[in-house]
């Protein structure tokens, strides 16, 4: 209420006022008085109180109601919206460049804009006495009526169509930090602040004029800027007052050093902000002198020393240019070494690079990199999780957290920046570019003279090639080309399935393959040395490679990679561990007289094993092992059975279904099986013989990659076979005999009790005599 200086209250110097005209003002001691008359009384009013209680109105301002959409968004900003707190900078920070963008759009056409030329730059000081932190850039600013357009409206910004979505559907939710919503991006302040102070100028408005609103509040108030160390040339500054919970993170000066290096380090504007500083100055100290030392001149007793002071100044945070923006025939490799290394963090060159720039349906630049080394964790190889992709929208960082959206796990070895300048981002096409610009980089270090590169690059990341073969089946013809092997005639050099294609013989008409666990185990397993005689004896020819190449297939995936090809130009891919092989030229006479020869002791053999095997029956290849055990042709091999035995978490009735028949192959040209054959014509009951059988088909088992079921059964079989063989050939001591015989005499009586239950004795259950506590 205004003061009111009624007639009691009136002093002496108030008798000379004209009292005649009591609507009439007057001054009198510098100031604009009034009389009023009121209740047939007058009454004298200061004006200043009316000059006060307007300036108090118009330093409040005018105040204005969110539009309905707007206090929608301000709650689903601090549920939902964005993941992390930190993500305001970034927003505010995208901002203020697409205010720098503007003005300088602008001003091709209107350069009165730019006024006294004034640069075009951000600058973020935080306060961590007051817990404060204020962007200020000079771009075109707003005026009032922008102003309530902008902050207090969502007007043609597209997020009432968001919300909307949003409302729809509640798993949107999901992917909200990855796009990073520009239109939604002032509101986030409210994620760190209490209340948030725009003050801004227009270079087309002669007026500053201030935008205010605390959290949690339906409203906000404009009001022009009067005081004159506040004004600003142009542009706008943004105050955020933090709330007491993010006070101390976000007002930390270093704190915002580090963001802003991750998320807008490659802003086309300069980036400054308030650092703590420290410098070494020179300080003239007065020498005093000793005990006994005659005190020196005044000149002379100044001595020089330095000492470390600290200052506050700004610091440049976005040094780094952004490379991709730039054409690529203008960078020169060293550049591109050097981004990679800044950018990633890394200390090795890398192995190749890609720089390019889409048109179309989308529309982004990228530079994409292979690293020097491959992860030393093997669960790198499985985890999409990488953060090895940067992705940037006008320069401004946005995400590097992707779940396979941008690159297919088989490709989270390769490390990039994406930049895009639309929004929203259509994802799925992105990730086929990427994935088809990544293929051919890789293709280009494969085929480059430079033969160690692609060396070096697939014992880092052959791992990821395989797995690509299994789960990208859309790119096997860019992707089986990078393939390499070890081969049965270049176990050291590897090679390509088009070398091998390219140098096959003109009768073979498959690509022949045998996986195992080591090298070692192929170049030493039985059906190899036969493979390769049956070929020198059945085709008579020689590939460039030698005589019947076969690739090996070492590591374990690729097994199942192989599977997942089946051909490769026409040509099948072969096990040569499994039954029925289709290898032409057979002389069918030949065959049909061996197997009549043979027959009765396949039958035979198949009796004594039972279950353990399918059938057995006549080898082609087999030259010089006696026997080898095969897999059916839709079965698991016996690398493969090995593999899904080791898996933690495997099903054992599955793995009892998947693990195929096992067919027993027999060598009709080994001594062993022309002996056991006549045993099974002139003695079929002999022990001897049985035993034999039991043992060659262990042994096959173990050649041929399985694993037997009992280890120890098998190590009894071997000393039996041994003892049998020795026999006392170099002589003994009867009573070695004796032992000897009373040994295997036990031995039997063991095994014979094998199917007997033992009775357990509990210790709680043996009671002695003298127990007290006996009932």
């Amino acid at each position: 209420m205004a003061p009111v200086l009624s007639r009691s209250l009136a002093t002496p110097s108030l008798v000379s006022l004209p009292l005649t005209n009591p609507n009439k003002a007057f001054s009198c001691t510098g100031l604009r008085w009034k009389l009023e008359k009121r209740n047939n009384r007058t009454a004298v009013r200061c004006e200043a109180s009316a000059v006060a209680e307007k300036e108090a109105e118009e330093t409040s301002g005018e105040k204005f109601e969110y539009q309905a959409e707007v206090s929608r968004l301000l709650d689903l900003i601090v549920q939902s919206l964005y993941s992390h707190k930190e993500g305001f900078l970034r927003e505010l920070v995208s901002n203020a460049s697409d205010a720098l963008d503007e003005l300088r759009f602008l001003s091709v056409t209107e350069p009165s804009l730019l006024g006294d030329a004034e640069e075009l730059e951000i600058r973020i000081k935080p306060d961590p006495d007051n817990g404060t932190i204020t962007i200020t850039d000079t771009g075109i600013g707003m005026t009032k009526e922008e102003l309530v357009d902008c902050l207090g409206t969502i007007a043609q910004s597209g997020t009432s169509k968001f919300l909307n979505a949003l409302k729809e559907n509640k798993n949107l939710g999901a992917d909200n930090g990855l796009i990073g919503q520009f239109g939604v991006g002032f509101y986030s302040s409210f994620l760190v602040a209490e209340k948030v102070v725009v003050s801004t100028k227009s270079p087309r408005s002669e007026k500053q004029y201030v935008w205010e609103a605390v959290a949690d509040s339906s409203s906000y108030v404009i009001r022009e800027e009067t005081d004159p160390e506040k004004l600003l040339h142009r542009g706008t500054q943004i105050t955020l007052h933090l709330r007491s919970d993010d006070k101390h993170e976000f007002s930390d000066p270093t704190r915002i050093q580090n963001l802003m290096k991750n998320y807008s380090q490659f802003v086309s504007f300069p980036i400054y902000t308030w650092q703590e500083k420290s410098r070494t100055v020179e300080v003239e100290d007065e020498e005093k002198p000793k005990e006994g030392e005659e005190e020196k001149p005044e000149g002379e007793r100044k001595k020089k020393t330095t000492k470390t002071e600290k200052y506050w100044d700004w610091e440049l945070a976005n040094e780094t240019k952004p490379t991709w923006m730039r054409n690529s025939k203008e960078v020169e490799k060293d550049e591109y070494h050097e981004f990679y290394k800044k950018t990633f963090s890394e200390f090795l060159d890398p192995l190749g690079y890609t720089h390019f720039t889409t048109e179309g349906e989308v529309e982004f630049s990228s530079v994409l990199y292979i690293p020097g080394m491959g992860p030393l964790n093997n669960e790198d190889v499985t985890n999409p999780k990488t953060k090895n992709i940067r992705l940037y929208v006008k320069r401004v960082f946005i995400s590097d957290d992707f779940d396979g959206e941008l690159f297919p796990r088989y490709l989270s070895f390769v490390k990039g920046v994406v930049d895009s300048d639309d929004l929203p981002l259509n994802v799925r096409i992105m990730r086929k570019r990427l994935v088809r610009k990544t293929s051919e980089m890789i293709q280009e270090i494969s085929e480059s003279e430079n033969k160690e590169d692609y060396k070096k690059f697939y014992e880092n990341f052959g791992r990821f090639l395989k797995l690509g073969c299994i789960e990208d089946s859309g790119n096997h013809k860019c992707r089986t080309p990078l393939l390499r092997f070890c081969t049965s005639k270049s176990e050291e050099e590897l090679t390509s399935l088009d070398e091998y294609v390219e140098n096959m013989g003109e009768k073979q008409n498959a690509i022949y393959y045998l996986a195992t666990d080591s090298l070692k185990s192929a170049k030493t397993a039985p059906l190899l040395h036969s493979w390769r005689s049956w070929f020198k004896k059945t085709l008579r020819y020689v590939c460039i490679f030698g005589i019947g190449c076969v690739l090996y297939l070492i590591d374990p995936i690729y097994e199942v990679a192989i599977q997942n090809l089946q051909t490769y130009k026409e040509k099948k891919f072969v096990d040569i561990s499994k039954e029925d092989l289709e290898l032409g030229d057979e002389d069918e006479v030949k065959e049909r007289e061996t197997k009549q020869e043979y027959n009765l002791l396949c039958d035979w053999i198949k009796q004594q094993l039972e279950d353990k095997v399918v059938k057995v029956q006549i080898s082609k290849p087999l030259s010089s092992s006696p026997y080898v055990l095969v897999s059916g042709k839709f079965g698991w091999s016996a690398n493969m059975e090995r593999l899904m035995k080791a898996q933690a978490l495997g099903d054992t009735a599955s793995l009892e279904f998947m693990r195929g028949r096992r067919i027993l192959e027999i060598n009709p040209d080994h001594p062993i099986v022309k002996d056991l054959n006549a045993a099974c014509k002139n003695a079929p009951e002999s022990s001897d013989a049985k035993r034999a059988v039991d043992l060659l088909y262990d042994t096959a088992l173990i050649s041929s990659g399985f694993s037997p079921d009992s280890p120890a059964e098998l190590g009894n079989k071997i000393y039996e076979m041994m003892a049998m063989a020795l026999g006392g050939r170099w002589g003994r001591s009867e009573e070695d005999e004796v032992e000897a015989s009373e040994v295997n005499a036990v031995e039997t009586d063991t095994s014979s009790d094998e199917g007997s239950e033992t009775q357990v004795i509990e210790p709680s259950e043996v009671r002695t005599e003298s127990d007290l506590w006996q009932d």
